[in-house]
């Protein structure tokens, strides 16, 4: 299993892609931003649709891209227009999504990439794309480390990080590129419907078993990682989709999470602490 080449292709990017999606999904969850990876996700079939169309067989670049593209529209239609943020997405993922579907279904021999790209392919992955994946991974942790302090200043209060000189037009354009990057690389493991899943179910699972930031980043990091390993495992064992296996075996592990609520609250209801006066 693991000695195979497009094995170890598909263990090294699912291994590099799950705790950097889980390490920026516990920003994007406090933040409330799980939209906004979903309209960048949904978008990015119009950049490989146009890749397509001008010749380009390797649709990362496009979708990278267009991606991007799409992350600083949606900021621009935030400043510029008195629409709120859910109806911009929502107008952006429907628009983009529908022109990108035209333009496949108008092109000769690219139906089939249908499939792969709303559901993920990473066993088909290529070195180049493993190695842009690692290195998109590394860029991600590294970074998100270096601007923890006012990540977490902005995701607590934007007035707060205002007062203390941090430039939230800057690091709010820091982090939608980091964002969109990785969710466009991503794609090509998890598929455009469930990518998504990598960047809120693990910080969402972190978050009923911790209590502090730091417990959450790790916890968050860990259960990514786990679900890609067990994901990909389960795929190959059971002969299942990759990013659906990735999926569900997340969700086993929320759900465990839950079970740990569950179990603390019987303790609570059935133990209460004694109170000493």
């Amino acid at each position: 299993m693991f000695t195979e080449p497009y094995m170890i292709r598909a263990f090294t990017a699912a291994l590099a892609l799950g705790p950097a999606c889980a390490l920026l999904g516990v920003f994007v969850t406090a933040r409330r931003m799980a939209f906004f990876s979903e309209t960048v996700a949904h978008g990015a079939i119009l950049g490989v649709a146009l890749g397509f169309w001008f010749g380009i067989k390797d649709p990362t670049l496009p979708v990278i891209l267009f991606s991007v593209f799409i992350g600083f529209c949606i900021l621009w239609f935030k400043q510029n227009t008195p629409l709120l943020t859910d109806t911009i997405m929502a107008l952006l993922l429907s628009g983009s999504f529908s022109l990108g579907l035209v333009i496949l279904s108008l092109l000769e021999g690219f139906r089939a990439e249908l499939h792969s790209l709303l559901f993920g392919d990473v066993l088909s992955m290529g070195n180049d794309e493993v190695v842009l994946a690692v290195v998109i991974s590394l860029v991600v942790i590294f970074s998100m480390l270096g601007l923890l302090t006012p990540m977490s200043l902005i995701t607590l209060s934007e007035d707060l990080a205002k007062v203390k000189g941090i430039n939230l037009r800057l690091l709010n354009a820091v982090f939608v590129i980091i964002l969109t990057t990785t969710v466009a690389v991503s794609i090509r493991l998890m598929g455009i419907i469930l990518v998504t899943a990598l960047l809120i179910i693990p910080p969402a699972t972190a978050r009923n078993v911790c209590r502090t930031l730091k417990q959450q980043i790790l916890g968050s990091i860990l259960v990514g990682f786990l679900s890609a390993f067990g994901g990909l495992w389960a795929s190959f064992q059971f002969n299942t989709p990759c990013g659906p296996s990735v999926v569900l075996f997340s969700m086993i592990l929320f759900l465990c999470s839950v079970a740990t609520i569950l179990v603390r609250k019987f303790f609570s209801a059935s133990f209460p602490a004694k109170s000493f006066q």
